[in-house]
């Protein structure tokens, strides 16, 4: 008997053509003259409906052409983090990654221009097609656009060829760019239609290969060679017995499979959500994804209809492209449940699913080395009679000594502050250690930001791989008008940190004001969730009780299951205090790590400063005390249940 092992597709999906980064204006209602900042992402069609597929559940694969520079590998790096297979994707070393610059001008007007002269993703060809790679697909998609020049277009027919050969599907996004075609203006990417007979015959000879045929009313008329999209619909099933789904904005879609009604109403529908457009670029990648999650698996047409339909609303209510795409658990929830809000973008609760559902995958626990501390550390000097400037050096010191216990294993990171910790902080980055920063004024209670002014626009500066950390001293008996201006203040960071795209840790230290008792950090983390605050991760004191371990997992289960979790904190306890703590939080899966700082360095930190011992004594000390606590987390049998 032949090995059919080889035919059996382990790919839903792969997409082929354009891949660039999208650059879009944040000011919403300028001209793309005056903007001033600017938001980065995956775009291009077939690599944002990569991305959609992926996050909706189906094994989706992508085949480009990305420049060998940061633009290119951040395309590389973004797909893998979304569970994209990169086999296809070829590095050209002689071509920049396309550009694609993108505002709102108002809720009519989307300015656009691509940079694509001589880019990567346009210099695909037949060579860049690989039989295997495209036979364990069950469907491929091709895209309009990378028919327009030859090399590209003869590299899709090789696809098409092959999945026919295998008995795969062929989809067709007709994702007509009138530019791209040379029929507009360089600077003209906004324009959606432009009549050509010559595109519309070239079009033509794809249509009869395809089983599935996506396009707006204006690329159906440009696949179908007329400007009313009933007759257009008609030529396009004259050449063609593919399923024909014509996307109608506000209106949803209508799905042809056979012979052609005599009103557009007459094809299948689904569920269609009016909501606020606020942009449409990217609208229809995200409908493809969609429908493709539900037409690859066969499932009823009109549910198709509706996941596109219902992906299509996230976009346009939301700022960039495959970014905003949902993920299957987010656009389940939507379908559920539903929005109060017709601005999705103004959900709190599905802004929250979006978050936990897309953002990167992080390795736990976190065994991390706290050296964040700086007035500890100035008291530290002084008595040593240094000058602070050599707090910095003392810093350093503390990420060779956290990166000598992890020896470029995941899961290690580090503490530290930009006031001392700077340098530190680029170190860090360098040697793969996850970082926590923080942002509050040391010791402040009530709560202060150590930046002062607008937290929002002091995170700008801040790199994405730095979790912030905030600290809060709380305790559920302080007085209630302390215990406002806490909140206030901590809803400002958490608000300021998910506008930003950045991830955040909340300390919560209730014992330096008030006794621990069994639920005293239970009901802290409950009211917090009361009003709206879901952090990514916590970071809190030990708790001699297992039982108030057991109360907290409790409460995270319950508010937010996606949270990371939580880190122990240390408070300059002796060594064997903070290991046993570490045995009584065994009983929750819910504690993911530890963060130390001050039993790990304050007697290195002392000797060092008062010039006792060199780099190496105070490096070597250090990774001694942290690998103690290391080899005691690792010693732990963690409970699974919570």
């Amino acid at each position: 008997m032949p090995d059919r092992s080889k035919d059996t597709p382990m790919l839903d999906v792969i997409t082929i053509g354009r891949s660039s980064i999208d650059v879009y204006g944040q000011q919403i209602g300028g001209r793309l003259e005056d903007m001033a900042t600017f938001s980065k992402a995956v775009g291009g069609c077939p690599a944002n409906i990569a991305i959609g597929t992926a996050r909706l559940g189906l094994r989706s694969g992508l085949i480009t052409r990305v420049g060998d520079e940061h633009f290119g590998r951040f395309i590389r790096e973004q797909l893998v983090r979304e569970g994209v297979a990169t086999d296809g994707i070829v590095t050209d070393p002689q071509r920049l990654t396309a550009l694609a610059i993108l505002g709102i001008r108002d809720r009519e007007s989307f300015p656009l221009i691509f940079y694509r002269t001589d880019c990567a993703d346009a210099a695909l060809c037949e060579d860049d097609i690989d039989e295997n790679f495209i036979a364990s697909a069950k469907v491929i998609v091709v895209t309009g656009t990378h028919f327009s020049r030859p090399h590209s277009a003869a590299a899709q027919r090789k696809a098409m060829r092959i999945a026919k050969a295998h008995g795969h599907k062929v989809v067709f996004d007709v994702d007509y760019r009138p530019n791209l075609w040379g029929l507009a203006a360089i600077g003209d990417g906004e324009a959606r239609y432009v009549r050509s007979e010559e595109v519309t015959k070239h079009l033509s000879e794809i249509l009869p290969d395809c089983d599935l045929i996506v396009g707006t009313e204006e690329e159906l008329h440009i696949a179908g060679g007329s400007e009313d999209t009933l007759e257009a619909i008609r030529a396009i099933r004259v050449i063609s017995n593919g399923t024909i789904v014509c996307k109608r904005g506000p209106m949803g879609c209508v799905v042809f499979e056979g012979e052609i009604p005599a009103s557009l109403e007459g094809g299948v529908k689904g569920s269609g959500f009016p909501i606020e457009v606020y942009n449409t670029l990217g609208a229809g990648d995200a409908f493809m994804s969609g429908f493709l999650r539900g037409w690859v698996r066969g499932e009823r047409l009109s549910d198709c209809c509706t996941y596109a339909n219902a992906c299509g609303a996230f976009a346009v209510s939301r700022l960039l492209c495959s970014s905003e795409i949902p993920s299957w658990e987010e656009l389940q929830y939507f379908l559920k449940e539903g929005s109060p809000h017709k601005e999705l973008r103004r959900d709190r609760e599905l802004n929250h699913l979006h978050w936990v559902t897309t953002r990167c995958e992080q390795a736990t626990p976190i065994m991390a080395l706290a050296c964040d501390h700086r007035l500890q550390l100035e008291d530290i000097a002084r008595d040593a009679g240094a000058p602070f400037e050599k707090i910095r050096q003392f810093k350093s010191l503390a990420i060779a000594a956290a990166a000598r216990v992890a020896q470029g294993r995941p899961g290690f990171g580090v503490f530290m502050d930009g006031r001392y910790g700077q340098d530190a902080l680029f170190e860090a980055s360098h040697k793969g250690l996850w970082i926590a920063r923080p942002i509050e004024k040391t010791g402040s209670r009530p709560l202060e930001f150590e930046c002062g002014g607008s937290l929002g626009a002091h995170l700008v500066e801040w790199p994405t791989e730095q979790t912030i950390k905030c600290l809060c001293f709380y305790h559920p008996d302080d007085p209630e008008e302390l215990k406002q201006r806490q909140e206030r203040e901590l809803s400002r960071a958490y608000d300021a940190c998910r506008q930003e795209g950045r991830e955040i840790l909340i300390e919560i230290i209730a014992g330096k004001h008030g006794s621990l008792g069994r639920d005293t950090i239970s009901k802290v983390l409950s009211r917090l969730y009361d009003i709206g605050i879901k952090p990514d991760w916590w970071k809190l004191e030990g708790q001699k009780d297992p039982e108030a371990w057991l109360a907290i997992g409790d409460v995270i289960e319950r508010r937010d299951p996606h949270c990371r979790g939580v880190m122990i904190l240390g408070l300059d306890a002796p060594m064997q205090d903070l290991i046993d703590a570490f045995e009584a939080a065994s009983v929750t899966k819910w504690v993911k790590g530890f963060a130390i700082g001050r039993t790990i360095f304050v007697q290195p930190a002392r000797a060092w400063l008062a010039g006792e011992i060199d780099d190496e004594s105070a490096v070597a000390e250090m990774a001694r005390r942290f690998r103690t606590f290391v080899d005691a987390w690792n010693g732990l049998k963690i409970t699974e249940t919570a």
